[in-house]
């Protein structure tokens, strides 16, 4: 009240205007129920807690933050009501596309209509502000907007490149900081392999898992880059498969090769721990890559299942894989992928028949763009991460054993070849950490 004794106080849209004393007492005033008004304003709308359920009964006055995420919610207004009251319902967890809210106005009108009508809201992130008029109207939304953009999650700053064949298997890794640039060798820790898969997990570590042998093994990378030592794996030991992160903090691992192509896969939690193997979706192959879009969204792309594809699978925030998409581009195997943009994807590189420097964009909605001619030394079996928080990098890779690395904008452009530091090879993993 400080800010406003003695002045003259305006209540938007209302044609009431007072005068306040400096005690803040109304000493005019123009205009019938200008003191309701004014307590209106003073006392404001009572937030309650989340609403979880598939019913609820509004009360006036409250604002209501509804989460549709396991199911749609029916809301009964209140059966009577008094010119000016209000109530908020608005989309807690983005859910309501799925399964919205339908509005019962118990008797009353909603917006001149009688309660015998469907009174439906279905759109993601859309609030809705009601105030009840008269008899006539009765319940008016002055208010039903959806919040179109949701705010990029933070991405992960630094990566790193871990294990590979220069010839014979090593644990060697090389941490990449968040302007691109590669450092060299650190002396790896764990079982030396190749054909191994990695991702980021828990929103700032990383997870390098399975490989060569096969094996099931996996080791933890922390929020500073240090690798942990061995953790016995959980799952069918495989190698030649993808990771990626899903969910905004967990991981799944998925397909490989075990002798034969495999679809199973392996969910990560957000503290690290691998799961039992889930019943694959999808053709069974190896020698495919996979990468986050979307903010929480992840996609397997490409492999091979006897011959080279270019299918893909998305999976579901909740690590749930679907079924075959009809790829888009050239099939190829043993390619690398990794998100840029906070939103998006990129699959680049791998062997088509011969070595390839082609990309393909993934959008935010999961969807594959044709070939974009490649930039920087056609080769396979490369590593490739997220750094910068919205850029990538791919590194290594088998042409001759490589160590050149080429970096990813926040658009999505492949840069020319950068001269790689530390020991070249290939077969190797790569994940983002912060």
């Amino acid at each position: 009240m400080s800010g406003i004794i003695g002045s003259r106080l305006n209540v938007k849209g209302s044609g009431l205007v007072a005068k306040l004393g400096t005690d803040g007492q109304i000493l005019t005033s123009a205009g019938a129920g200008l003191q309701a008004a004014f307590e209106d304003v003073a006392g404001g709308i009572s937030w309650q807690s989340v609403e979880t359920g598939s019913t609820l009964t509004a009360v006036a006055g409250n604002s209501y933050p509804i989460d549709t995420t396991s199911n749609a919610c029916t809301i009964t207004l209140p059966a009577s009501a008094s010119n000016g009251d209000e109530i908020i319902f608005t989309d807690y967890a983005r859910t309501w596309g799925t399964n919205g809210i339908v509005i019962d106005s118990n008797g009353l009108n909603y917006q001149g209509d009688d309660d015998t009508n469907t009174v439906e809201y279905t759109t993601d992130g859309q609030s809705v502000q009601i105030v009840y008029s008269d008899a006539t109207n009765g319940w008016i939304p002055i208010s039903d907007e959806a919040v179109a953009d949701v705010p990029d999650a933070p991405g992960n700053e630094n990566g790193i490149f871990g294990y590979g064949n220069d010839g014979s298997v090593t644990a060697v890794t090389n941490l990449v900081n968040s302007s691109g640039v590669v450092a060299s060798d650190v002396t790896g820790v764990g079982t030396a392999r190749s054909h191994l898969a990695a991702c980021e997990y828990g929103g700032d570590k990383g997870i390098f898992g399975y490989g060569a042998g096969p094996v099931s093994m996996t080791n933890l990378v922390n929020n500073s880059g240090v690798v942990g030592s061995d953790v016995t794996g959980v799952g069918t030991a495989r190698n030649e498969l993808a990771a990626c992160e899903y969910g905004g903090d967990k991981g799944i691992f998925g397909y490989g090769d075990a002798g034969g192509s495999l679809s199973l896969t392996n969910l990560v939690s957000n503290s690290g721990v691998v799961a039992t193997d889930t019943t694959g979706v999808g053709t069974a192959r190896s020698g495919l890559a996979a990468c986050e879009y979307g903010d929480d969204l992840a996609i397997f792309g490409f492999g091979t299942s006897g011959s080279n594809v270019s299918m893909t699978n998305l999976v579901s925030n909740v690590g749930v894989v679907a079924t075959d998409t009809t790829g888009v581009g050239t099939a190829r195997r043993t390619l690398g992928a990794c998100s840029f943009g906070f939103d998006k994807g990129i699959f680049a590189y791998g062997r088509a028949g011969s070595t390839v420097s082609l990309s393909n964009l993934v959008s935010n909605v999961g969807v594959v763009a044709t070939d974009t001619t490649g930039v920087g030394t056609a080769r396979r079996y490369p590593g490739a991460c997220e750094y910068g928080g919205d850029k990538g990098i791919f590194g290594y890779g088998d042409s001759g054993s490589q160590n050149m690395t080429n970096l990813v904008s926040n658009v999505g452009v492949v840069g020319t070849d950068v001269t790689g530091v530390g020991t070249g090879r290939s077969n190797l993993a790569a994940c983002s950490y912060n």
